[in-house]
């Protein structure tokens, strides 16, 4: 089932046609209503005369989150504020959060690209989705809720936390579709089980997740826990919230709704465009937006674009799964480690659960990594031989894929903190270690 043929299967000719014509509309309306990025053209002494093809996106700036920051709140809408009729902000860890605004075209937008994606991995009108990211300035849950309910689906808006709960509603409401990070769906079944309560025994069939990362070895464990189709979807709140991508359910890479998003490949240390199938820093530009439209967003996030038409008939390109971020990326002793690759390494280990902590210190003039991850039984604690040749072989297995030794410390069941939203993985001590010794 395709929710909008003609959008979702253009040639790439026509696809190129309309991103054109739109990108050119976005370069006129942000140049007339924003005065930052005005100068910023001037500066780069480009005008709308000057793009005529879509490879002169590159004359275009970028923009960063910092720059939402310095034109705090309303500095970069392209609307007056009796036009928007929502403002969204993400929770920023130091200073000022971003802020975003949507007018009504924007919200019915919104809603559109998430029926897209979300009919693309299945979602149907018979179903039940409960949705379990938290309601509020954070756009997930609100991005989600619309486009199902715009489907026709029944919406659980149950938000986050009182897991128990959530438990209860889906077996009372019989849930078919759950809504949330990858992380919380495996708690909700680590809580499940200690209620007696089988996952697989419920009605769910589909996860929709999205909000942070989740490895194709992950994605496994969440259908052999839960009896379902895990499928991932890709969006942010400077961009719309979810709705920017999302994977079909062949799994081959996340449909990019790039007649609204235009996508590219940047080398995050040149900044130059890279090629179909090269890896680099993903960069948006939104095209039909009109409270809040940016010009080639530096997203972070890294991954790459295949232009071939997809197995379900979808002719929009795919972005492959987010490998990492240039800002979550780890640089231990000269080796580029991200999160990602040791995920892939543990959960493909079955007498360990899935989750863990990676933490870096900063030994004298070394760094050094320590990956903390729980048993998935503890009885194992109580076999020296079985539980250091189990850690040894998790040492090596990282070091042939980070190619850097680290420490692996193995702990009891449910001694590693649960999140009900986005998991905190990485703790980054260099440098905080050495300020607490300095203030003693």
């Amino acid at each position: 089932m395709i929710w909008d043929k003609e959008a979702e299967c253009l040639d790439r000719r026509q696809m190129e046609e309309v991103q054109l014509t739109r990108l050119r509309h976005v370069v006129q309306r942000v140049y007339e209503n924003v005065p930052f990025y005005r100068q910023a053209l001037d500066n780069k002494c480009v005008g709308l005369n000057h793009i005529r093809s879509l490879q002169d996106v590159s004359l275009l700036p970028f923009t960063t989150k910092d720059d939402i920051r310095n034109n705090y709140p309303y500095g970069l809408f392209s609307s007056p504020l009796k036009k928007i009729v929502r403002l969204h902000a993400s929770s920023g860890t130091t200073g000022k959060p971003t802020v975003v605004g949507y007018t009504k075209q924007d919200i019915e937008l919104w809603a559109d690209m998430v029926t897209r994606l979300a009919v693309a991995a299945g979602a149907r009108e018979e179903d039940v989705a409960q949705v379990a990211f938290g309601y509020g300035l954070f756009t997930g849950a609100f991005g989600l809720h619309y486009g199902l309910e715009r489907l026709g689906a029944t919406i659980v808006p149950a938000s986050t936390g009182n897991t128990e709960r959530q438990i209860m509603l889906m077996q009372d409401f019989g849930t078919t579709i759950l809504v949330s990070t990858p992380s919380y769906s495996l708690y909700l079944a680590e809580t499940a089980q200690s209620m007696g309560i089988d996952t697989r025994s419920l009605n769910v069939r589909l996860g929709l997740f999205g909000a942070e990362g989740c490895s194709e070895e992950m994605r496994q464990v969440i259908e052999r826990i839960w009896g379902i189709d895990a499928v991932e979807n890709y969006g942010m709140s400077e961009l719309i919230g979810p709705g920017v991508s999302g994977e079909c359910q062949c799994k081959e890479g996340l449909h990019i709704n790039e007649d609204h998003f235009y996508p590219e490949i940047i080398d995050p240390i040149t900044d130059m465009p890279l090629p179909y199938g090269e890896l680099g820093e993903l960069v948006i530009t939104t095209m039909t937006k009109e409270g809040f439209p940016l010009l080639r967003y530096r997203t972070r996030d890294i991954t790459s674009l295949n232009p071939e038409p997809c197995k379900c008939g979808r002719t929009l390109v795919r972005m492959t799964k987010v490998q990492g971020r240039t800002d979550d990326m780890l640089k231990i002793r000269g080796v580029n480690v991200f999160p990602s690759q040791i995920e892939s390494v543990l959960v493909g280990i079955r007498e360990i659960g899935p989750h863990y902590n990676i933490i870096v210190r900063r030994k004298g003039y070394l760094d050094e990594m320590e990956v903390m991850v729980e048993l998935a039984d503890d009885t194992l604690l109580e076999d020296f031989r079985k539980l250091e040749g189990l850690q040894n072989m998790i040492r090596h297995k990282l070091r042939v894929i980070l190619s850097i030794d680290a420490t692996v410390k193995l702990v009891q069941p449910r001694t590693i903190a649960r999140s009900e939203g986005k998991a905190k993985r990485i703790i980054d001590l260099r440098g905080k270690e050495n300020t607490a010794c300095a203030e003693l």
